[in-house]
């Protein structure tokens, strides 16, 4: 079974927009995992434009369900998974002035620098899950690392789907089979929507989580929160 994890990072954009407690993102993660998500994940950035790191830590005792922390290794933010000891730690390569993520790791070029990470958080107990392009060789390098799992950076699976979804999930198929042949679990994230999920899915039914924020987040607003969970675990069954 696929799980789903919802990003609430679009939420506390939403709240600290305007200052205070509005939207609670302690209770929208609560409601998530009420309609049946069975993950929550955060991206902590160092500027808190979204996800403060308090926020972090005030969500780690109140939740039922997986707890995902991902972001840039920096010392910061390893010591705030270290601390905090999540599910899932997911390392991304993300500059700290990036607006979003925007690319997998070159696990080959960063093999020790990764190895050393990963060593840290597993010794911690924390499964560890390396994001990367749909490239079988950064797949291997990420096993190489001492990871547990890939997560596939899916942008360019979304950006290609409309003109030719065969297309644009070909390379994704090859490299969730290298996973699977390296031992892997297998995540995936970045624009899935529910336009293009269920094919996705349909095509790699063996991964193991998918991470949905900017789009549901959307979908919410003419949906609600509630229905778009639902369709969201609709496209994953």
């Amino acid at each position: 079974m696929t799980k789903l994890s919802v990003n609430i990072n679009k939420v506390a954009t939403i709240r600290n927009a305007r200052g205070g407690n509005n939207p609670n993102v302690i209770q929208v993660a609560l409601d998530c995992e009420r309609f049946g998500a069975q993950g929550i994940t955060v991206h902590p950035r160092p500027d808190e434009r979204h996800i403060r790191y308090k926020d972090v830590l005030d969500l780690k005792p109140v939740l039922h369900t997986e707890f995902n922390i991902e972001g840039n290794p920096i010392e910061s933010f390893r010591e705030l998974v270290l601390r905090v000891r999540p599910a899932q730690v997911t390392m991304v390569p993300d500059a700290n002035d990036a607006i979003t993520s925007n690319a997998g790791w070159d696990t080959k070029t960063h093999q020790e620098f990764l190895k050393e990470i990963v060593a840290d958080f597993k010794e911690a107990g924390i499964r560890t899950s390396i994001f990367v392009d749909a490239d079988p060789e950064m797949v291997e390098y990420a096993a190489k690392a001492g990871a547990d799992r890939v997560e596939l950076y899916t942008e360019p699976y979304a950006s290609g789907y409309a003109a030719d979804r065969e297309k644009a999930i070909a390379p994704f198929i090859v490299a969730a089979k290298a996973a699977r042949e390296q031992g892997l679990g297998l995540n995936a994230g970045h624009d899935l929507s529910l336009e293009n999920l269920a094919y996705f899915h349909e095509m790699i039914p063996w991964v193991d989580e998918v991470s949905i924020g900017h789009a549901l987040i959307c979908d919410a607003l003419y949906l609600g929160l509630e229905t778009t969970i639902q369709r969201y675990l609709d496209c994953l069954k």
